[in-house]
């Protein structure tokens, strides 16, 4: 006997409420597998193929390609033989007397290739949690510290309120006990922006597709894709929120220069993959984050939180975006672990194989621009972060060396910082530590 089951827009990510689908592969009337690729999935943080929660025919399809869909919004039909849907019970809406009757048969969000439910019950637990999650404030991740007194709202809500100027005690909270969660503060802003900079960002926005740009014969139009066009949308609010500031420090690499030389062979063949100048760039960054926290810190409001752990993003050019994976507890690793965690990130950003969690939770990023040759650049902040540092093109030139003139290779560190967390001796000393840390190491420094 056949049961037809409605198929819903998974959850693809902790901080990830919604997905654009990106292309259907399969049509009505095809079979599909369960745990195979039913659809490529795009977000604000990651495109990524889908794989099918159950094994049938595909019916009907309710999202078309190019359709953005929340999480748990219904996308598709299967028709399924016998009971396979009654062993996939969707998780309980959090509000139950206020939630619609669910149709019989359906099942939760589809599980990613990452989240493959260990058993029927375990996936309703899990997305029961996530709705759970959804519906509560984030919580102060265990060691970050605010630098003033306790407050009743969470650094998260505080900063997000912060940066769109919304008074947090004129917003009557959702959340559990009355608390006031992100998308109250996200509703509350979307229906009174009040900071002049951010209804500037807007009225730009909203004017340039009408003003569309006088074509010429042989000019071709290129449509914005959803990750550029997120990107984009999230430097403006950088810029416009953020008070950026810049420095930059010369450093001598020779010593880099020498351990790289020295290692990169040995290296190369015990690990699979080159060994660059990156991860020492981002040893440097770890090594002086550690030495000033005030750096590994978000602006909230009326207070700076300071994070525990040291999460590096470290940028990724793919063929027509940018994205910043993130090295988790970077301080824990040694250089040739840091190297492995940017080799991994990196060749599964090229493969369009990250998780929507791989680019969350970043304290601090490190860009590597220098590799196109740069020898300045003023990075954007991301949203969240205290600054970002840029490693540049290292060139042999003429400099002093006792007295006379000497040809080593040079490097600019380039750093962008929110002059609202640093002011420009914090940012210097920052920049100190980590010229200093590089021109430490030398030849026989050992990488592991």
């Amino acid at each position: 006997m056949a049961n037809a089951i409605r198929i819903t827009m998974p959850q693809l990510g902790e901080s990830v409420h919604e997905g654009t689908i990106s292309k259907w592969l399969v049509k009505p009337g095809d079979k599909v597998v369960e745990f195979e690729p039913m659809m490529e999935v795009e977000t604000d943080k990651v495109a990524t193929e889908v794989p099918s929660p159950v094994t049938g025919i595909l019916k009907e399809i309710l999202a078309a390609d190019g359709t953005t869909v929340a999480s748990g919004g219904e996308i598709a039909v299967v028709e399924v033989e016998g009971d396979a849907g009654a062993s996939k019970p969707s998780a309980p809406a959090a509000k139950p007397e206020a939630a619609p009757t669910q149709p019989a048969g359906e099942v939760g969000p589809m599980p990613t290739k990452e989240e493959v439910p260990a058993a029927p019950a375990a996936a309703a637990g899990t997305a029961a949690a996530k709705e759970a999650r959804a519906a509560t404030p984030e919580p102060l991740p265990e060691g970050d510290r605010l630098e003033s007194g306790e407050h009743r709202y969470s650094p998260a809500v505080r900063m997000l309120a912060e940066q769109n100027q919304v008074d947090l005690e004129s917003i009557r909270g959702t959340g559990l006990g009355g608390r006031v969660t992100k998308k109250d503060v996200e509703a509350a802003a979307a229906g009174r922006a009040t900071a002049p900079a951010l209804q500037a960002a807007a009225a730009a926005q909203t004017a340039a597709p009408a003003a569309s740009p006088a074509e010429a014969p042989g000019d071709q139009r290129v449509p914005l894709g959803r990750i550029k066009r997120l990107v984009g949308e999230n430097m403006v609010k950088s810029k416009s929120t953020i008070p950026h500031a810049w420095q930059t420090q010369e450093v001598d690499m020779s010593g880099v220069v020498a351990n790289r030389n020295a290692n990169k062979g040995k290296f190369a063949q015990q690990e699979g993959f080159s060994l660059t100048f990156l991860p020492y760039v981002v040893m440097a960054a770890v090594v002086a984050l550690r030495e000033h926290p005030d750096v590994n810190a978000t602006f909230g409001g009326d207070a700076i939180l300071l994070h525990r752990d040291i999460n590096v993003g470290i940028s990724v050019g793919m063929e027509d975006a940018l994205v910043v994976p993130v090295i988790r507890r970077a301080d824990s690793l040694s250089l040739a672990g840091i190297a492995r965690a940017i080799n991994d990130l990196a060749s599964r950003a090229r493969d369009g194989k990250l998780k929507g969690d791989d680019l969350a939770g970043g304290t601090f990023t490190v860009n590597n621009s220098g590799t196109f040759g740069t020898l300045f650049s003023y990075s954007v902040i991301a949203p969240g972060q205290a600054g970002i540092l840029t490693m540049e093109a290292i060139v042999e030139r003429p400099v002093a060396v006792g007295g006379m003139i000497g040809i080593k290779p040079m490097m600019y560190a380039c750093f962008s910082f929110d002059h609202r967390i640093l002011d420009g001796l914090q940012a210097a000393r920052f920049l100190v530590s980590c010229r200093k840390w590089l021109e430490s190491v030398k030849a026989d420094t050992q990488i592991y």
